[in-house]
């Protein structure tokens, strides 16, 4: 319909001039001496545009004959980009697909001109480490790091930490990394990869903090957090039993909610004791044994001590321990450490009262055991001889 109404439009126009050719009766007088010629304007105007177009054609003729070899080197620029995006785009997605020796060869067709040579560099390095090509690895990784100018090198930094790590070279992820700190900060990825190198390199103060970072930042969740952060602080924790003074400067800095958790509290203790520490232990376990009552941690309560050494304050332990024992008058568990802490006092009437009742609520190998020894030192060798034997029944 467009076509038509461009038709009509058109022989209109060329009616309209025709007629007005037609009653126009001017000329146009050129003069050269000594000739003459006399045309009508009609005719001068048509051999004018007519004229005008073939300089036209004439000069587009030239000008692009003039710009034929930039014409083909563009040309050639512009298809040599195109086989080099080509080529990047299929590197990438051989290397998500797992061909890594296919994804080398596209690699490895990238012009060192290229916008996008670092990226197929990154993506060769990718390749031939995945293939544990060493020297081709290392010669990727030479290429990338040469386009760190053009905006590479984050992901230089973070493409060496993780191969670092896949390759157990800790002390070189965790270079790396902060690395990339400096220049890019540190974001959920670089914290990932962080807290396996402090890992690696038994770091767990370190392993704790980030884990912490990530919990807030919502890249793991409580679930997720809970145990890895548990097995830092206890790994931390273990670490500082040489260091009393430390251990405790280390657990006061440790939130609430860790320092309520009874694996990590009973695991303090144990630190002090290796350390002898007694009385700090003794206060550890009754502040988590405050938030939350645990069995591990009652029977580790009259635990402390060397073997014929008083475990701290003893007296003041038998105290606190029988405050409880007021609320949990049937808890096996409370009535064992009892029994033991008064042994160690020599309180041993009370002590053997402490571990027949034990017995009595729930027998275990190490009441039996205890209560053995116990009547041992009271001369009574046939009692004593029985419960060794249940003991070794249990």
């Amino acid at each position: 319909m467009r076509a038509l109404f461009w038709l009509l439009t058109l022989a209109a126009l060329a009616v309209g001039l025709a007629l007005a050719a037609r009653y126009n009766e001017g000329y146009v007088l050129l003069v050269l001496p000594p000739w003459r010629a006399e045309v009508s304007l009609n005719l001068f105007v048509v051999a004018a545009l007519a004229g005008f177009f073939v300089i036209y054609l004439l000069a587009r003729a030239v000008s692009h004959t003039l710009a034929l070899p930039r014409a083909v080197a563009e040309f050639r620029q512009r298809r040599n980009q195109e086989k080099a995006s080509l080529a990047l785009r299929d590197a990438w997605r051989l290397l998500q697909e797992g061909r890594y020796g296919h994804a080398l060869r596209c690699a490895e067709k990238a012009r060192p001109d290229h916008p996008g040579a670092g990226m197929l560099a990154l993506a060769g390095w990718r390749a031939a480490h995945a293939l544990r090509d060493a020297g081709r690895s290392a010669e990727w990784a030479r290429r990338v790091r040469a386009h760190d100018a053009s905006g590479l090198q984050a992901a230089r930094l973070m493409t060496e930490a993780e191969f670092a790590l896949e390759d157990r070279r800790f002390d070189d992820a965790r270079d790396a990394l902060q690395q990339f700190a400096t220049l890019e900060g540190r974001h959920i990825a670089a914290l990932r990869l962080s807290v396996r190198a402090e890992q690696g390199l038994g770091n767990w103060r370190e392993v704790a903090r980030l884990v912490r970072q990530l919990e807030k930042h919502k890249a793991l969740t409580a679930e997720q957090a809970a145990p890895i952060r548990s097995r830092a602080v206890r790994e931390a924790l273990r670490g500082l039993r040489d260091d009393p003074v430390g251990l405790m400067r280390y657990w006061r800095e440790l939130d609430e909610g860790d320092r309520a958790e009874p694996a990590l509290a009973l695991e303090t203790e144990r630190a002090l004791m290796v350390a002898g520490d007694c009385r700090e232990a003794q206060r550890v376990i009754e502040d988590a044994l405050a938030e939350h009552w645990d069995a591990a941690l009652v029977l580790a309560y009259g635990e402390c001590g060397k073997p014929g050494e008083p475990a701290g304050d003893v007296l003041g332990r038998i105290a606190q321990a029988e405050k409880w024992l007021q609320r949990m008058p049937r808890d096996g568990a409370l009535l064992l450490p009892l029994g033991r802490l008064c042994r160690q006092q020599q309180l041993w009437g009370k002590a053997r009262s402490y571990l027949e009742a034990a017995l009595a609520v729930a027998p275990s190998r190490a009441a039996h055991v205890e209560l053995a020894q116990l009547l041992d030192q009271l001369e009574e060798s046939a009692l004593a001889a029985r419960h060794y034997r249940a003991a070794a029944l249990l």
